[in-house]
This record gives structure tokens, C-alpha cells and sequence, in this order.
């Protein structure tokens, strides 16, 4: 799960609520807002989360994560996130963000974005979270 923005925490807690239901492990670029909020909701349910940072010490990590990889690469991690999943969800975002959807669609992953955000061609738009997991999911199983 990427992106940014604390107007977007509820979405973003919702997404990684779903997605560890459905026994999915939340990758997220480790850090607040919609990464820290995307682990609050696995956690809520009993899900695991993998967070990625950007710097060089793991008490960076928001409380949520259950495995932290500590990169010292700073923004080169967006890569490492949008490869870590199978599929890639979006929860609001910017210039970062953006990235990260890009490195996903040149990997081939399906990137999934819950309303608006950086546009990109390729990336599929839904309006809730219940479906961009459901879209994203289905994508991979396609």
C-alpha cells in the first residue's frame, strides 16, 4: 500500500484492514500518515506488515510494523516498496507516490488507486478501499 496525506488515514487504515483479512501482508513505505494508518488496520485484525523506510534506523518505523528493512537509500526505496507486492494499492499521494506507481507498472504489478491521486496510465481507479482490494485481488488472480 503506498501514498500520503492525513486526510487520507481512514481509507488507508481500512485498506490494510481488508487486505489482512483476506491474508494478505501490508508493505508499506513504514513511516505515518497512510503507511503507519495501512498497519493500524492489519494489526487491528491480526495481519502482518512489512514496513520499508528510506533512512538508516529502524525506531523510524511506525508502531505497527511487524518487520522493518532499514535502506539508507532515502527516496531509491520507493522501489523496494512497489516490489515487494504482488499488486499495489494507492491511497491518496504525490511525487512520491508517483514514483512508486511507476516503478509497480514497469515491474507489471497492478496498481489499484482508491479516488484521486497521481495519474498514470495503466493505473486502475476505484472509489473505496473495499474495492480496490476487491479489484486489486482480482487482478492477480487473473
Amino acid at each position: 500500500m503506498i501514498g500520503s496525506g492525513p486526510a487520507r488515514v481512514a481509507e488507508a487504515e481500512e485498506v490494510g484492514r481488508l487486505l489482512a483479512e483476506r491474508g494478505c501482508t501490508v508493505v508499506t513505505g513504514g513511516l505515518g500518515e497512510v503507511m503507519a494508518a495501512a498497519h493500524r488496520g492489519a494489526k487491528g485484525v491480526g495481519g502482518t506488515t512489512v514496513a520499508v523506510l528510506p533512512g538508516e534506523g529502524r525506531a523510524d518505523a511506525n508502531p505497527w510494523a511487524d518487520h522493518v528493512v532499514v535502506t539508507g537509500v532515502g527516496h531509491a526505496r520507493n522501489l523496494a516498496v512497489a516490489a515487494s507486492g504482488d499488486a499495489v494499492i494507492a491511497v491518496g499521494g504525490s511525487n512520491g507516490t508517483l514514483a512508486e506507481i511507476a516503478f509497480a507498472l514497469l515491474l507489471g504489478r497492478p496498481v489499484v488507486q482508491v479516488g484521486d491521486g497521481p495519474a498514470a496510465v495503466g493505473v486502475v481507479r476505484v472509489a473505496t478501499a473495499a474495492e480496490a482490494v476487491d479489484r486489486a485481488l482480482a487482478l492477480l488472480a487473473a
